[in-house]
């Protein structure tokens, strides 16, 4: 695409997520994180298929190593992709020894490490939660974008987990992250690694340990503009959100926060010159300065458990979550201090909002999810008025990953193996269903002609052929 329409494109999105890489355009033809170039969920440049199977318009087809749920990102030829994968001893069994659980190389900040530390809020295992057995290697995988072949893999840690997981996902729920120059592989607990795009290992650091609610799990992926990698670290214990240098690991600013555990993503925003870094969490939506850390503005509103990432578009941000209970809010950015209850939100929703997934904001309409459910509500973004409300798809059963859309098209991938595509439109319209042998908790990823399906088992490449 031109340059004279990546601008106009940008233009548009006066609000949209900002990023470091070489070029508009660069960043616009990949998918350099896991909700795309905007973290909007839409690629300004991809054409993916319309139809597919595990016969027709399959690329390829591969099957992963080990265990994870995040969504793969794609730059240029390559296609990374986090796992984590349990190490078997010599007798063929996964390795369980009381050396895995330590690292003397790990310098763990205080109130971080464990239920004997200080700062630890009690959290015991939910009933639901899986606990940890054996050794694990966290692993960050370079592939092929035209074959699937592995170019390289890297092992960024390799330890026995602290706490367990949610059943539904497991210890790789994060995804990677590039700008063009280097991919950054955050597994939480477990460290931040930069790698250039030859698997080098460019510098790590070690964060702590999180202690997360009813030992859920963690899955929180990182920002990134211009020369600043941002992670937040909600957990029960004592949080932060802090700004690294993409080339050195350097720590540049970071910020104690009081929250719970919150799994969703923070978003770099512009507002004029100034960029923000607006994170959801239970407590309250908070906007901080990504020059500094300073706390810019405020608001209470959200429910328990926060994991949709926001989205943003126009001046304007929309945080978003369901669990026990419902609640979307557009807040115009510009105003600073405690915004609960004042002017600076435009309007407010509070029915059939998602608890996993994340909305998809398109050419000024908002889609989501119903809990996880397979019912779909679209907004108009400006207004708030009800387009579509909770139109179910019959189609699919169960749903974690979140909506992606490109080239008129929206694509909604399920659980239950099936992916809906839909019009981008304000009234349900159905194109097409594609059934495929997996089951899809991660989200789509569409590049070129091209769409990424991260299964349980294989992750699929579709291209029309």
């Amino acid at each position: 695409m031109k340059t004279s329409l990546y601008l106009a494109l940008i233009a548009a999105q006066s609000a949209f997520t900002i990023f470091a890489q070489t070029s508009d355009a660069a960043a616009g033809r990949n998918w350099p994180q896991w909700r795309g170039p905007w973290g909007t969920g839409v690629s300004p440049t991809a054409n993916p298929p319309l139809h597919w199977s595990e016969t027709s318009n399959l690329l390829w087809k591969i099957k992963l190593p080990g265990n994870g749920a995040s969504t793969p990102i794609i730059w240029e030829q390559q296609v990374f992709i986090q796992t984590s994968i349990p190490k078997a001893n010599d007798a063929g069994t996964v390795e369980d020894t009381a050396e895995a659980l330590t690292n003397p190389k790990r310098n763990f900040p205080a109130g971080a490490s464990g239920p004997d530390i200080p700062g630890i809020r009690n959290s015991p295992p939910g009933p639901r939660s899986i606990a940890p057995d054996g050794v694990q290697q966290f692993t960050l995988l370079s592939l092929d974008r035209q074959t699937g072949a592995i170019r390289w893999q890297k092992v960024a840690r390799e330890e026995k987990p602290h706490e367990g997981h949610h059943p539904d996902h497991g210890f790789a729920s994060h995804s990677p992250i590039t700008d063009g120059q280097r991919v950054y592989a955050y597994f939480g607990s477990h460290g931040l690694h930069a790698y250039d795009l030859q698997g080098n290992l460019k510098w790590e650091k070690d964060l702590g340990r999180m202690r997360t609610r009813n030992a859920f799990g963690e899955g929180s992926s990182p920002a990134i503009s211009g020369d600043r990698l941002v992670i937040n670290w909600d957990h029960e214990g004592d949080d932060f959100i802090a700004a690294f240098d993409t080339e050195t690991g350097r720590e540049i600013w970071r910020q104690p926060r009081e929250e719970p555990t919150s799994w969703a993503t923070p978003i770099i925003v512009t507002n004029g010159a100034q960029a923000q870094v607006v994170t959801a969490a239970t407590q309250k939506i908070r906007a901080y300065d990504l020059a500094t850390g300073k706390l810019l503005w405020e608001c209470e509103g959200l429910t328990a458990n926060v994991i949709p990432t926001p989205v943003a578009w126009d001046g304007t941000v929309y945080p978003i979550s369901g669990f026990r209970g419902n609640a979307l809010l557009a807040i115009r950015l510009g105003a600073s201090g405690d915004l609960t209850g004042t002017d600076a939100i435009a309007w407010s929703y509070k029915k059939n909002t998602p608890y996993v997934p994340s909305p998809l904001l398109y050419d000024g309409r908002l889609y989501f999810y119903s809990g996880n459910d397979a019912k779909l509500t679209c907004l108009d973004a400006k207004s708030g008025a009800v387009l579509m409300d909770a139109q179910k798809v019959e189609s699919l059963k169960g749903i974690y990953s979140s909506p992606v859309g490109a080239a008129g098209r929206i694509y909604l991938a399920s659980r239950n193996g099936a992916t809906e595509v839909i019009k981008n439109a304000p009234v349900f319209e159905s194109l097409a269903t594609n059934p495929l042998d997996d089951e899809f908790i991660a989200s789509p990823a569409l590049a070129g002609n091209q769409i990424f399906l991260r299964g349980k088992q294989f992750l699929y490449c579709i291209e029309a052929k």
